[in-house]
């Protein structure tokens, strides 16, 4: 095995094959415990996890797969038109080779689109879903309103052409400098989470930002052109393409209506600056700054409210008989487990009863 990334003693690093993909997995706990899945975000891994993994009490057994296309997991390309179903039917093989029947789920950034997508496709299976900075079920970038309406037919504003070329080149180039706002690990110490926070690990953590699998159809995936600002649209290819409302029109709906309905918290930091209602990463926002010229106004392509989409889908998820409750946890960032981890904990531990 290529070991890329030194783990934490007590955990436990292993290849497992499924029907579908080899997946890199971490692992904790006894494996006779119940089985709580860890699903990370974009630009990382498995390894984010690991911290928390080992404060898990001792009836429990951690699973920490890295997703198709990030980390030590096979590069396989990325449908996006499948929304988050290819990384949720990994998921579910994962699960199937393990011989695990149900199991806790908690998802971070992108890792809680997975979890969207197996509460729509698997509910069976989850005992419990734990959402943490999430990306709304209505996708990242590109929408209007709580209702995840579209700012243009093609959905112009979402998808891999928004993300920044020399960011993804430099992740390519394993760049572990701190030369330019676009440096990988300047991202992560500014956006990941709330400055002046450095972690404990950073250097392993910016070794996983950087296990990202980049190139042609990879990350950030490719693009079409559009006549709607900001004059590009999302591909078909590709972890960022996938996130596209293009591809989740029908997302928000099937969670809402998933039998039978495991229980669902939300975490999320105050001071998140990637899924929030003004996230600096959406062109909406970006665009009301200035920082994106030729802004049609808000009245076409206003900031998606991500949070307020997120609220209300818990909203009718809770009225259609599910159970959910929202935690907002003070002057942390976008990976509030690793800025706060003991009142991540509090929280998270409430949910897996």
């Amino acid at each position: 095995m290529n070991k890329q990334i030194p783990t934490l003693p007590g955990v436990f690093e292993q290849d497992v094959y499924t029907s579908r993909i080899r997946t890199h997995v971490l692992s904790s706990g006894p494996v006779t415990g119940t089985p709580v899945v860890f699903i990370h975000g974009n630009a990382s891994s498995a390894t984010f996890w690991e911290d928390i993994m080992l404060r898990m009490p001792s009836r429990f057994h951690c699973i920490a797969p890295d997703l198709r296309g990030f980390g030590l997991t096979d590069d396989k390309v990325i449908d996006a038109t499948k929304g988050f179903d290819e990384w949720a039917h990994d998921i579910l093989a994962l699960m199937d080779t393990l011989g695990v029947v149900r199991a806790h789920l908690v998802g971070h950034s992108l890792g809680g689109g997975v979890v969207w997508g197996l509460i729509a496709a698997a509910p069976e299976r989850l005992i419990s879903a734990t959402q943490v900075a999430a990306v709304s079920p209505y996708g990242f970038g590109g929408t209007k309103d709580i209702y995840g309406t579209p700012c243009a037919s093609d959905f112009a504003g979402s998808g891999a052409g928004v993300v920044s070329a020399d960011f993804a080149q430099r992740i390519g180039d394993g760049d572990r400098s701190s030369a330019s706002p676009t440096s990988p690990r300047v991202v992560m110490n500014s956006y990941y989470f709330k400055p002046p926070f450095v972690p404990a690990r950073e250097e392993d953590l910016l070794s996983s930002v950087l296990s990202q699998k980049t190139g042609p159809n990879k990350y950030p995936g490719d693009s079409v052109a559009s006549s709607n600002w900001p004059n590009v649209a999302p591909g078909r290819y590709g972890p960022v393409n996938a996130m596209s409302p293009k591809y989740l029109t029908n997302l928000a709906k099937a969670v809402v209506a998933a039998q039978p309905k495991p229980s669902l918290l939300w975490i999320h930091g105050t001071h998140d600056q990637v899924v929030a209602d003004n996230s600096l990463f959406d062109m909406g926002t970006l665009g009301s700054l200035g920082a994106v010229p030729g802004w049609p106004g808000a009245d076409v392509c206003p900031p998606q409210p991500m949070e307020a989409q997120i609220r209300d889908v818990l909203a009718k998820y809770s009225a259609s008989g599910g159970k959910t409750r929202e935690v907002t946890i003070a002057d942390t960032g976008h990976t509030p487990y690793i800025e706060k981890p003991e009142a991540f904990m509090d929280a998270f531990l409430s949910a897996l009863t």
